[in-house]
């Protein structure tokens, strides 16, 4: 599977938006990646992750953490396939950390992922919360990065497409100069 099935993919299922959104990063865009409206199909999701896995089966972990909420059902899905443990972040008052019974072994090899990358703010909160339980990061992986190569992490990062989008800072977003009405899609809280 190539970047413009996936792509194509992403469009069948709506899951490529085009728009004004508010991503979860706070920055302006005239394109929203929505993950989730792929990943409900599970036969489809096993079937992008598996293009993901050829280019990490060389890592070795034991467990699989995603930032929530987006990274929840893609994690789930590759930890599944690789027969791995998979658990999830959440902010709790701001902060993401292990909650729900979640617990880190001090050592324990994690592979972190997430369904797009923007920024990479959630994935470094991600990952500040595993090595607070003394876990150790062996890589990042995410279905998509948009980041343009502007998200940069202390790890490997495999990236399954990457592609170039957009992203504006609000002061200076065209779409806000133009009056065009913003959506707030993601998972993040961020004042409009």
């Amino acid at each position: 599977m190539d970047k413009n099935e996936i792509l194509e993919i992403y469009k069948r299922h709506n899951a490529l938006l085009k728009g004004h959104f508010l991503l979860s990063s706070g920055l302006h865009s005239d394109t929203y990646l929505q993950s989730a409206l792929v990943m409900q199909y599970p036969v489809i999701a096993e079937e992008i992750i598996k293009e993901l896995v050829k280019e990490i089966y060389h890592l070795n972990f034991v467990t699989v953490v995603s930032p929530a909420i987006g990274g929840i059902r893609f994690g789930y899905e590759l930890a599944r396939i690789l027969k791995k443990r998979a658990i999830f972040t959440e902010r709790v008052d701001g902060k993401m950390t292990l909650r729900r019974g979640f617990t880190l072994e001090k050592g324990e090899k994690v592979l972190i992922a997430e369904d797009v990358v923007t920024t990479g703010k959630s994935t470094k909160e991600c990952i500040d919360a595993v090595l607070e339980h003394g876990a150790e990061v062996v890589a990042i992986c995410s279905l998509i990065d948009r980041s343009n190569g502007n998200a940069k992490f202390d790890y490997e990062f495999y990236p399954l497409l990457r592609i170039n989008v957009e992203t504006y800072e609000p002061e200076n977003c065209p779409l806000c100069k133009q009056g065009v009405p913003i959506e707030k899609p993601g998972s993040r809280f961020i004042k409009k």
